[in-house]
């Protein structure tokens, strides 16, 4: 039955508008998915580890008595925990969480100098105590305080997970004693943090480190079991839980990688106090779990933010809450949304550099992200058994393996080599031909982490990273909104200094893995101006052509795209220094560019680029007059990097780049006017 509020006015009236009714249901289950993914266990399949029954996903053990036996017998363990023990001791005795602080954001915890993230330390910062690796003198703020918090509290939270974990190994009463303390704190004090209008959210600064902390504190609750009393615990979930679970669902009701963790943490507090309503919203809801995975991750098994790094980060949200869901019975149901999550955690050793680097979309910060990431896969054996996974989790001694004691893979196969492909469901696409190796990013999926960006591409030579895209900060830095998340901070065309906005698809114009080609457009570039590239491989050379079109009504603009290298430019000997980007029409980010020089050129201009090992011919090609200009300019802080910038003026503008390696010394600069 459809549940109906109606007061027919004939029964044919009634017949049609029930069948349009039904139509219109049957026309929205008919509705194809946005991002397809049939049969997901199968995905992949050659980096995971299958059980009998076929299932790549594994019931995760908790096993306290041969934990014990571990590490009453085996001295390694022993001393592993002795070390446990004495962190939390030592955290017990001389740490307490005050109501009066208040909570910052972590991006926030930045030089003001360079966007670098300062190192956090356990004690209170005083005024000179603060410091990063390239900026040992930081002076604190009430902003840089309110950030450290941020770092206590997260911290906090986590040893109150780590006490019930040792109570449970122990039996030592006072690590369930100072659990307790801690969390009748919380409960007592929960409603004094005011809430943070719009953001949902109260000992935290945003709502997704108040979920984060959410599920560290479930954890603590879940291991002390029985050995809190049933008032003390119901008290705990009335004060303290079911608020803060009941205000998460309050925002992010979209799909999101915050939602993610929101919808994780208040599946944790349903689990932990068998609340269904609360289940209801965590799983089932129009943005629960099945949803976010649904909807959330391309067909390509990417998260549709686009920045890599969400792909173990979203998995980091919820494989707590399946392994959760798996030991409380209830992760049958869940076996399409769990497959799924682990072809998430997998997907990106398919876009990886010879090197490992991944390729660098959207606003990722701390540079470019690594495949295999062993970490993450060594964290997931217990759900998600992978040989790569296991043959690190045997090496490790933690809760996880102490407790659920990892086995070696019978063998250890190969990585799978990274095809050429197009990647239309996540608008990117990978061109491989003899040592070159071309990712391209042509269009995002939505406004969320997007960065200026479209028609970017980053590559390699080899092992040689030629170029790569650095990400960003800390988002509390200047340099992030002002340059990293801008056009000039990539390799794309740009319009009086200016790339991409808003965001857009883009769309894909054409692609060959065989000839090595690849092309997409850009129809609303910018507001008055499209764009296309495409790129060609072959054999010794990567070349990118570029169009940029103004609209028929607007006059003559600087047109221009940036390069990106990660080595040396040469054969600058004539290029004038100046600061050909000071007119105040220039975008705020050229500040950042460093001793600018430029150079005048007609039809061509070649140089060279000394990449490590590798050297290139870098032949630029616009018709008629241009300019091209040099500096240094940021890249993964604390390193610079060195830019090009290439300008013409008019209302179209054709400009062709062709990457050459070569074998003996290049050419001299050419073509200068």
């Amino acid at each position: 039955m459809f549940p109906c509020a109606f007061t027919p006015r004939s029964r044919a009236s009634t017949s049609i508008g029930l069948a349009a009714l039904l139509l219109a249901f049957a026309g929205q289950a008919a509705e194809p998915p946005r991002f397809p993914k049939p049969n997901p266990e199968q995905a992949l399949a050659e980096l995971k580890v299958f059980s009998p029954d076929g299932s790549p996903v594994r019931m995760p053990v908790e096993d306290w008595d041969g934990a014990r036996r571990r590490v009453t017998s085996d001295p390694a363990w022993q001393r592993w925990l002795t070390e446990q023990r004495g962190e939390v001791d030592d955290w017990m005795a001389r740490r307490q969480d005050r109501v009066e602080w208040v909570t910052g954001w972590w991006h926030d915890f930045v030089s003001p100098q360079d966007g670098s993230f300062l190192t956090w330390t356990p004690d209170e910062p005083g005024e000179e105590t603060l410091s990063s690796p390239s900026d040992p003198r930081v002076k604190l703020t009430p902003k840089l305080h309110a950030a450290w918090v941020f770092g206590f509290r997260t911290r906090h939270a986590a040893k109150l997970a780590e006490a019930a974990q040792l109570f449970r190994l122990t039996g030592e009463r006072r690590y369930a004693d100072w659990t307790s303390s801690q969390l009748d704190f919380y409960a007592t004090n929960y409603l004094r943090w005011p809430e943070k209008p719009g953001r949902g959210c109260r000992l935290m600064w945003q709502s997704l480190d108040e979920a984060v902390n959410l599920v560290r504190f479930v954890h603590a609750v879940r291991l002390l079991d029985d050995a809190v009393p049933v008032a003390q615990r119901q008290r705990w979930f009335g004060q303290f839980f079911r608020p803060q679970a009941e205000m998460l669902e309050t925002t992010f009701q979209r799909v999101h990688n915050i939602a993610c963790w929101h919808r994780s943490a208040v599946g944790h507090v349903a689990l932990c106090f068998a609340d269904d309503a609360l289940w209801q919203k965590a799983v089932e809801a129009p943005f629960g779990i099945r949803q976010q995975l649904a909807r959330g991750v391309t067909s390509d098994y990417l998260w549709f933010e686009q920045s890599l790094g969400y792909n173990s980060y979203v998995v980091s949200a919820l494989r707590p809450f399946f392994e959760y869901a798996q030991m409380a019975g209830r992760g049958a149901k869940l076996r399409q949304e769990m497959a799924v999550l682990e072809n998430l955690l997998l997907a990106p050793i398919l876009l990886r550099f010879p090197t490992g680097q991944l390729p660098n979309p959207a606003d990722s910060t701390g540079g470019p992200g690594r495949a295999p990431n062993v970490a993450s896969l060594a964290a997931s054996y217990r759900l998600f058994p992978t040989p790569l996974g296991l043959t690190e989790a045997v090496r490790r001694r933690d809760w996880n393996t102490l407790l659920d004691p990892a086995v070696p893979p019978a063998s250890l196969p190969p990585l799978p080599a990274v095809p050429s492909r197009n990647l239309e469901s996540s608008r990117m696409a990978l061109l491989r031909r003899g040592d070159w190796q071309v990712f391209f990013h042509y269009g995002q999926l939505d406004a969320s982490h997007a960065q200026a960006e479209a028609l970017d591409y980053e590559v390699f030579l080899g092992d040689t990273p030629i170029s790569h895209d650095p990400g960003t900060v800390g988002y509390g830095s200047p340099l992030h909104a002002t340059y990293f998340t801008q056009g000039l901070a990539h390799n794309v065309p740009l319009v009086n200094g200016l790339g991409q906005a808003p965001w857009q698809p883009g769309e894909l114009l054409g692609f060959d893995a065989d000839r090595g080609y690849v092309a997409a457009r850009q129809s609303r570039y910018r507001a008055n101006a499209s764009a296309e590239r495409e790129l060609h491989l072959d054999e010794r050379s990567l070349i990118v052509v570029t169009r940029l079109a103004l609209q028929a009504d607007a006059g003559p603009a600087a047109l221009g795209l940036a390069l990106h290298f990660q080595g040396r430019v040469l054969g600058l000997e004539d290029f004038q220094p100046g600061e050909p980007f000071a007119a105040s029409h220039w975008p705020a980010g050229f500040r950042y560019w460093r001793e600018p020089r430029t150079a005048s050129f007609t039809d061509r201009a070649a140089l060279r680029v000394d990449c490590g090992d590798r050297r290139l011919e870098v032949l630029i090609e616009v018709p008629g007059g241009f300019r091209v200009s040099h500096a240094l300019t940021p890249d993964v802080p604390p390193r610079q990097r060195e830019s090009l910038y290439v300008e013409t003026t008019g209302t179209a503008a054709v400009f062709r780049t062709t990457f050459r390696e070569l074998t003996t010394q290049g050419a001299a600069v050419e073509g200068r006017r």
